[in-house]
């Protein structure tokens, strides 16, 4: 979000800060990594009060000025130098004007002078300027933030790790309960946990366009970047598109067999998007959601780490907050701010979150509807894909009957009216898997003769229930009435 409030422009090496000497401007600060990964949406005061700080960075003031307007007022005082130089503001400017083409140069507003001017001398772009009795809640907080370090936060690991796992022990103690767990052996197996790291990827991709947030950027541009890159946002390479840009790169892992079964793959290529490749830096990663269209998931580690945090579907979060219908999700701006302003309660609150590290060669199952927030221990390399199988089929189809408006994933021309969606995966489901339903109803049945009631099948209710009043009113046979 900002650069930290020492008045340096470059920042060329890496090492962790003593946050005793966070107010002495006359040491190095240099050495502070600022990784974080930001959320579109952030906490409001209920009167729209902010930090006075955050009136400098106002849309009606810095926020509409160009870079020529930024480095002059840079030079009328220090205080102002300080606010023209708040990295999130180049950061808008550079990916504005160039999206993904400029290469890193430490900070943003040296990448944006780079980029326009390539005379641009960056050995006399360091400054000297050093104030005090200066105060900034805007500038400061985002420096606290990214000097803090993770390991107050590791002591917790209660996320259940296995190895040597049955599918049959799978099915029975995760994928029915609904339960996360960390599988130990899986990814050791792939190619790509031999063969992948950032280097290799760049030999073979490099100059492979790859989506980073907003923005599509070389692979060897962003290693430079993820490499480097002191801000506390870091852009996160996180790309949908993967296995048809790079070919080849798909004999390197495969599906799981915990995990085969994809029904949404019954609609071809009009499938929604459903597996990414993720690529970040230390203290990037997601802040707490929930997957999207009720899919369950799995993320696997190449290289690196992330720790998780995760709560059930029925648990909000501490700092959370969400619209009656979850489609609007409010939380802090930032990972390390969570971590900072909201950790300590988890661990009085009841019932606790689960919480665990999912390391290099480990495989974690994110089961659907439940909160989870992520967050890059080191340099990371990930697979990450969504899926519909049977023991989340249900949470599915109600929420692509009942969430029409909250669908994620499914392209708008295919489908204009999101509303269609359900209908249509419904016939190409029951096109392609006439066991399952037949199975669905089978259960049904047997269920209707032990609470002697006369109802119709359980996938007529289904297709028809948007004619009842109420909406949860059936059951698959195979999921348990209480889940």
């Amino acid at each position: 979000m900002c650069t930290i409030l020492s008045q340096q422009d470059l920042i060329p090496s890496k090492r962790k800060i003593d946050l005793d000497d966070e107010f002495d401007s006359t040491k190095n600060y240099d050495h502070v990594r600022q990784k974080k990964k930001s959320n579109v949406l952030m906490m409001r005061h209920p009167l729209g009060i902010k930090p006075w700080g955050n009136y400098y960075l106002d849309q009606k003031i810095l926020g509409i000025f160009d870079a020529r307007d930024l480095l002059s007022l840079g030079l009328t005082s220090k205080v102002l130098y300080c606010f023209s130089t708040f990295d999130d503001l180049w950061k808008q400017l550079t990916i504005k004007k160039y999206n993904g083409d400029w290469y890193w140069q430490g900070t943003w507003k040296l990448t944006f002078l780079k980029r326009s001017y390539k005379e641009y001398c960056l050995e006399q772009a360091k400054s000297t300027i050093h104030l005090t009795n200066f105060y900034s809640d805007t500038l400061f907080q985002p420096f606290l933030c990214s000097s803090t370090g993770m390991e107050a936060y590791l002591g917790v690991e209660n996320i259940d790790r296995r190895s040597n796992l049955e599918l049959s022990e799978f099915i029975k103690e995760y994928a029915i309960p609904n339960k996360p767990v960390i599988i130990t052996d899986v990814v050791t197996k792939w190619p790509a946990s031999r063969k992948w790291n950032m280097e290799y990827l760049v030999e073979k991709y490099g100059d492979v366009l790859f989506r980073a947030e907003a923005i599509d950027i070389k692979l060897n541009n962003y290693a430079n970047y993820y490499k480097n890159t002191m801000d506390e946002s870091p852009l996160y390479l996180f790309d949908k598109e993967f296995c048809k840009k790079c070919d080849g790169i798909d004999d390197d892992f495969s599906v799981p067999e915990y995990f085969e079964e994809d029904f949404f793959s019954v609609l071809g290529e009009n499938r929604p998007d459903y597996r990414w490749l993720i690529i970040g830096p230390a203290h990037s990663g997601s802040t707490f959601h929930k997957d999207p269209n009720s899919t369950s998931a799995w993320n696997a580690v190449i290289k690196g780490s992330k720790k998780w945090i995760m709560y059930p579907p029925d648990i909000l979060p501490p700092g959370v907050f969400t619209s009656a219908d979850e489609a609007e999700v409010t939380s802090p701006i930032s990972i390390m701010e969570w971590y900072l302003n909201f950790y300590k309660e988890t661990q009085k609150s009841k019932p606790r979150p689960l919480e665990g590290v999912c390391k290099a060669g480990e495989i974690i199952f994110v089961p659907n509807g439940w909160w989870h927030m992520v967050i890059n221990l080191e340099d990371s390399i990930a697979i990450t894909q969504n899926f519909v199988g049977t023991w989340n089929l249900k949470n599915v189809l109600l929420f692509l009957r009942d969430k029409p408006h909250q669908i994620s994933g499914f392209s708008s021309l295919v489908w204009p009216n999101c509303e269609d969606i359900y209908n249509d995966f419904c016939v190409k489901f029951e096109k392609f898997y006439p066991e399952v339903l037949e199975k669905l109803e089978l259960d049904n049945s047997e269920n209707e003769k032990k609470k002697e009631k006369k109802r119709s099948s359980l996938w007529e209710q289904l297709k028809g229930s948007d004619d009842q009043k109420e909406r949860k009113g059936f059951t698959f046979g195979i999921f348990d009435d209480e889940e």
